[in-house]
């Protein structure tokens, strides 16, 4: 599953050579194929503005409980089980990310969490931080704080605590270059989740890319890869 789920990005179908490389043509030694989902979740602008501010501020939950939905239904259906279902996501896919790790753990295999949003509490003091108020809210504002604390995940780890056992195998990755989010949001969620004990999480940092995660075809080549092979190595 792959989602993002924010500022009225959409997310449609289309030719991914990466994704027919790296993930698709890969089998099993018993023969299993790989299948992938593109989840259109509210918050982003798959079916106009009205999907985009469904899921704005207060009403941010809505995004995440939609992938939660999505995950349940493939179980549901038989597509696949809940220790074969991985999810990846980055930026605000990567805070979605964050929040399936914390929010909905039970229905993951495993989980690659990319260049992230995690510290929601902060977050207006990155770069562009304050651009983004009016999709997320103000955590300088009281009144803000209490419902952006509900789905910042480096609190939620606390706040709303799961078993060890219920949480997915997770990559955690962030570059050194990452001049939107900066690498210290990813850095701070991975040492947190080992603090706690969860030892099936995995942290990644190369020095380029920014924070799209590659600055050329090789560097991209290589980031899909590890994210790929980590997810598959994971619920194979």
């Amino acid at each position: 599953m792959d989602g993002y789920g924010g500022f009225q990005h959409s997310m449609t179908p289309g030719y991914s050579p990466a994704m027919g490389v790296g993930w698709l043509s890969k089998r099993s030694a018993n023969g299993r194929r790989p299948v992938f989902v593109m989840t259109n979740i509210r918050g982003g602008g798959e079916y106009g503005p009205g999907w985009h501010r469904a899921a704005l501020r207060e009403k941010r939950h809505r995004a995440y409980e939609d992938f939660a939905a999505i995950a349940e239904d493939l179980v549901t259906r038989g597509v696949t089980k809940r220790e074969r279902l991985a999810a990846t996501g980055r930026s605000n896919g990567g805070l979605l990310m964050g929040n399936m790790i914390t929010g909905y753990p039970q229905l993951f295999g495993a989980i690659s969490c990319g260049v992230p949003l995690l510290d929601m509490r902060r977050y207006t003091q990155l770069a562009a931080g304050h651009s983004w108020i009016a999709e997320y809210g103000d955590p300088e504002i009281p009144e803000d704080w209490e419902f952006v604390r509900t789905f910042s995940p480096l609190h939620r780890l606390t706040d709303q605590p799961h078993p060890i056992e219920d949480y997915p195998a997770s990559l955690i990755w962030t570059t050194t270059t990452d001049d939107r989010v900066g690498p210290s949001q990813a850095r701070k969620m991975a040492a947190k989740m080992m603090d706690l004990g969860i030892s099936n999480v995995r942290y990644h940092e190369p020095e380029t890319g920014g924070h799209a995660g590659s600055t050329d075809n090789d560097s991209t080549a290589r980031m899909l890869a590890t994210s790929y092979e980590f997810l598959w190595r994971q619920v194979r």
